[in-house]
């Protein structure tokens, strides 16, 4: 059946985002089992509604912080996709000069703080950049994305009631995939769930379908409305599934391959793709939209491979001076 207020414009912008996400991450696992890519790739193949209807609704101003799985994120957020290959390739046209790698992409230029290789450890670092960003008196909201795996970790407990004592800018985004790498996560965590301990913080929280991006768009859009009018953090909880294993290399065998299958079904592009056809979009836009992509994808890949490994000299920068050892 149509939705009401639906916007094919919109919606189809949606599609184009999460289309060059998938393109991104399938060349990027392709990449990996061909050698080219090393060191440890995490995909987000099947949760990119939330990474493209969250960041539809932020200013280039804006900021983000990400996870290991945070490809989608930084793709949403404007970052270009041949400099974020190039990274994966550890090449020095790399966003970070091939320095940093698939869980390490960062973009200062669009706002985009940082994956990072620790569970949770984006929280704090999210709430910092919200604290900053009150003391200086600016208008910036920040997005922090992470897991449900993070819920069982220190700095959520941290990062979050940092930011409701000091009514921060922060809009705190779980991607419940279900999965804490290789474990069920209900399995392993007490009470009901990661919107319930943001709750009894005092943060307000929601619970919605992740792999409807509409529902993400109209959803984020309302709280991030709310936090730019000064009403302080908000939380979001996106129930979404990802498709392929915690790594590129692993065969998910800790899940029956019908569960997968099952949730085939729900895969976020499929379901925006449904959506614009019924809607009136024609099947030849949509294939012109994914065509697109994988070309735009495979230009990077290409470049990539052309350009030249970082020099050596530059191994020491970007790396924090503590200075001589002796303070130890």
């Amino acid at each position: 059946m149509t939705r009401p207020n639906f916007d094919a414009a919109r919606m189809l912008g949606h599609y184009r985002t999460m289309s060059r996400i998938r393109a991104f991450e399938e060349a990027a696992e392709a990449g990996q089992k061909s050698g080219e890519v090393r060191g440890a790739v995490h995909l987000s193949i099947g949760q990119e509604a939330i990474a493209s209807g969250v960041c539809v609704n932020l200013a280039a101003a804006d900021y983000i912080v990400s996870t290991h799985r945070g490809h989608g994120h930084s793709i949403a957020k404007g970052a270009d996709v041949g400099a974020m290959m190039a990274e994966l390739y550890g090449k020095a046209g790399g966003t970070c000069r091939g320095k940093g790698g698939s869980m390490h992409i960062a973009d200062f230029t669009i706002g985009m703080l940082g994956a990072n290789g620790v569970v949770g450890a984006g929280i704090p670092i999210a709430a910092g950049a919200a604290h900053a960003v009150k003391l200086r008196g600016g208008g910036e909201v920040v997005v922090c994305f992470f897991g449900d795996g993070a819920m069982n970790r220190g700095p959520f407990l941290e990062g979050l009631n940092w930011a409701r004592i000091y009514d921060l800018p922060i809009l705190f985004v779980c991607e419940d995939n279900g999965f804490a790498a290789t474990t069920r996560t209900r399995s392993l965590s007490g009470g009901r769930g990661p919107d319930a301990r943001a709750e009894s913080l005092g943060i307000p929280a929601m619970e919605i379908d992740g792999n409807d991006v509409q529902l993400v768009d109209e959803t984020a859009s309302g709280l991030l409305s709310a936090i730019r009018a000064g009403g302080g953090p908000r939380f979001l909880l996106c129930r979404t599934y990802r498709l392929k294993g915690h790594t590129a290399h692993d065969t998910a065998p800790y899940r029956p391959a019908s569960e997968v299958e099952e949730r085939r079904r729900h895969d976020p592009i499929l379901k925006c793709r449904e959506a614009l056809l019924l809607h009136g979009v024609p099947a030849a836009e949509l294939e012109r939209v994914e065509a697109e992509a994988k070309a735009e994808v495979g230009s990077a890949v290409e470049t990539a491979r052309r350009m030249p490994w970082p020099d050596q000299s530059i191994a020491w920068e970007d790396v924090q001076d503590v200075g001589a050892a002796q303070w130890r």
